[in-house]
């Protein structure tokens, strides 16, 4: 009477017919009810290259050594991550591995919450609260929803993902260098305790929504954040709060910020600039969009895309030289001063044919039935995955070499 009818069922497919049918044909029979109402059909786990796991192999992965190497979370993340209905699990230490990065940008970005509270108020103040802290509330009340979804329909994968891009990107990578000017001692101490407010809220919300997933490092934290309650595992799990229609603006002002970094940050990086070298760079937009990026993201762009000089207007002449990149928000250009053109020339051009040379290679083998029919398959696949792969760095370099020379580049 008490636990009967229950609501799930979590199975594999290989019993379905001699265990889960039977249960249901059997409580149909004495009960007049279904056993349950929902059959969750989990993944087989097998060995990276997808061969199921036998000792004879020696293909066997324990998983109370891989606890112990990469954390019991890790693991349990790894195996949520990649449970995706009809696909079993290829596990591989290189997967692990990456969790446990992602458990450890966790604790390092909490260390800096923790570090900039100090016993500190942590009263919201929405009124002193900057385009970040609404940008990043806003993107963890979707990340709310969009979980809570996933788990109602079984796609813990999803979930997954959802919970690792928002943490990892969102969180980590942009909230948390957005928030840091708002804790130099120097600034405005309401727009700091905004900030840190905002901060501790989001990291808290975030915790109870991973802590399903990874149960012990999201305890340790949450001990150590402000908290009622004993436990996290007692704590509300979180529920998604309405969207404004201000914060929906705001939030694709925050996009348009974010996709300007990303353009300069890459051009930096295609061209191997270094970041101590402080560039000039500018926007052509419309009025509009000058108007909202010099008053909500001017000094952002500058400080996280290490530039001496930001512009943006309908009118900017493109300097000569300068690099190019179409994007959403404009053409985006960033002037060359400083950069040993030739240099860098000759270093792409290097690589472009090293890769060009290897894609010859390749196409001949690939081209060539001898090799086609009579070599292993996973040797063929292979080829041809390493095939694709080098024809997007030829594009890539490509593009490369035409913005150094002052080309439009790919958006």
């Amino acid at each position: 009477k008490k636990f009967y009818p229950t609501k799930a069922l979590v199975t594999s497919f290989d019993i379905l017919f001699f265990w889960v049918a039977r249960m249901i044909m059997m409580g149909l029979h004495f009960t007049k009810q279904v056993p349950f109402k929902d059959v969750y059909i989990h993944a087989l786990v097998r060995d990276a290259e997808g061969q199921k796991m036998s000792k004879s192999k020696g293909n066997v992965i324990d998983p109370l050594g891989i606890m112990e190497q990469y954390g019991t979370d890790a693991l349990r993340f790894t195996l949520a991550a990649m449970a995706s209905p009809g696909r079993d699990v290829k596990l591989s230490e290189q997967r692990i591995e990456g969790y446990r990065n992602f458990a450890n940008k966790l604790w390092n970005a909490s260390r800096f919450v923790l570090m900039n509270l100090d016993g500190r108020s942590v009263e919201p103040s929405s009124k002193h609260r900057s385009l970040a802290d609404r940008w990043i509330t806003v993107r963890l009340q979707r990340c709310i929803a969009t979980v809570t979804q996933d788990l109602d329909a079984y796609r813990f994968d999803e979930a997954a993902n959802h919970l690792y891009q928002f943490i990892w990107h969102e969180f980590c990578d942009w909230y948390i260098e957005l928030a840091k000017p708002h804790m130099m001692p120097d600034a405005p101490v309401q727009e700091g305790a905004a900030t840190r407010a905002t901060m501790v809220a989001t990291l808290d919300t975030a915790l109870r929504l991973l802590h399903p997933f990874m149960p012990f490092i999201t305890e340790e934290i949450w001990q150590k954040l402000p908290h009622a309650g004993e436990t996290i595992v007692l704590a509300p799990y979180p529920d998604a709060a309405p969207i404004s229609a201000d914060d929906q603006v705001l939030e694709g002002i925050m996009a348009d910020i974010i996709t300007i970094i990303t353009a300069i940050r890459t051009t930096r990086s295609d061209l191997n600039i270094p970041p101590s070298l402080k560039l000039r760079a500018g926007l052509k937009c419309s009025p509009e969009a000058a108007d909202v990026i010099r008053r909500y993201g001017n000094a952002d762009i500058r400080r996280l895309a290490r530039l001496s000089e930001f512009q943006a207007g309908p009118d900017l002449a493109v300097p000569a030289g300068a690099v190019v990149g179409a994007t959403p928000v404009g053409e985006v250009f960033v002037v060359l001063e400083g950069v040993d053109r030739d240099k860098e020339r000759a270093r792409l051009h290097k690589n472009l044919d090293a890769a060009q040379t290897e894609m010859a290679r390749l196409d001949a083998k690939l081209n060539n039935p001898q090799f086609t029919t009579k070599a292993p398959a996973d040797v063929v696949a292979d080829h041809e995955q390493r095939q694709i792969e080098l024809r997007q760095q030829v594009f890539l370099l490509t593009d490369q070499i035409r913005r150094l020379d002052g080309g439009s580049g790919a958006s």
